[in-house]
């Protein structure tokens, strides 16, 4: 490491950390916990800083040191899509990655309660396990959608947790909702991948079941994504709308086959904007859920 200045070894993992969707991750839990204790303190803070950016950055980092071989085969990598990350900067990722997170979980740790340790530590054992080995859960079809998406609901479940709310059948669909969500998101943006998988020997939904039928499934989950959020509490069920803009995106590519999977990485550089339209949309239904509640 010793020609790679402090600059461009920062530059590197920023680009790892996926920066544009930091948001993805800080806002559940965010908006989970403010809902929950109607005041900004100091554990809300240190929580959405842990889950804007070392969260993010061990989720991609991780994923990017496992996955050198695939990457450095994808043409999509590099940028928004994920950093193919030079070898030396492997260890300095992992490390970085722990070390960002630490004092944060330490925090967090002393903050929360049994029930919510329990909450984040299957959330971090998910990041890690999603693409270290030896479980490398991303390389199990359907368990690599699955985990893909607790990525992205744990931290709502554990603002609700941390901040002691009271479970019912409509937020348990709420939360059921945002993990279809995440397992169609996941599934889509695996058929981009078929080709640069295959070549490094790396097992996916989407290699496992074919692009088509992949695509298809996704946009199963999207659909079944709006109609679960038609049972939650008002205004929630006007939340299956926000369904129709990801369903309208991915449908173009419903007949795709495994030759032409890397076609799909049109409809997936539309969801890095789709996603701040819909937390846009979920923004002013939460704000309503508020005045309503309060």
């Amino acid at each position: 490491m010793t020609s790679m200045s402090t600059s461009g070894v920062l530059r590197e993992l920023f680009v790892a950390s996926r920066p544009v969707s930091w948001i993805n991750t800080a806002y559940p839990f965010a908006a989970a916990y403010l809902l929950t204790t109607r005041q900004i303190d100091l554990t809300l803070i240190v929580g959405t800083l842990f889950f804007l950016i070392p969260y993010n950055l061990a989720m991609y980092g991780i994923n990017d040191v496992f996955d050198y071989e695939s990457d450095l085969r994808n043409p999509r990598k590099g940028g928004a899509h994920g950093a193919v990350l030079d070898r030396r900067m492997h260890p300095v990722t992992l490390w970085a990655a722990g070390l960002s997170c630490a004092p944060f979980v330490v925090y967090l740790v002393v903050a929360g309660s049994p029930a919510s340790w329990l909450v984040l530590a299957a959330s971090l054992f998910f990041v890690v396990f999603y693409s270290a080995p030896p479980l490398r859960l991303k390389e199990r079809p359907f368990a690599d959608s699955v985990t893909s998406s607790i990525h992205f609901f744990s931290p709502a479940v554990y603002g609700l947790v941390l901040a002691g709310a009271a479970w019912t059948w409509q937020l348990v669909a709420v939360i059921v909702a945002f993990g279809l969500w995440g397992v169609a998101s996941h599934a889509f943006g695996a058929v981009q991948d078929v080709e640069a998988d295959r070549e490094a020997g790396i097992s996916s939904i989407a290699t496992a079941r074919g692009a088509r039928w992949t695509v298809r499934f996704a946009l199963a989950c999207y659909a079944a994504s709006g109609l679960v959020m038609l049972f939650t509490a008002w205004p929630g069920p006007l939340a299956a709308l926000v369904a129709l803009p990801y369903l309208i995106a991915v449908w173009p590519f419903r007949n795709i086959t495994d030759e032409t999977a890397t076609d799909a990485t049109r409809g997936w550089s539309r969801f890095l904007w789709l996603n701040q339209l819909a937390g846009f949309l979920v923004t002013l239904l939460l704000i309503w859920f508020w005045f309503l509640t309060g």
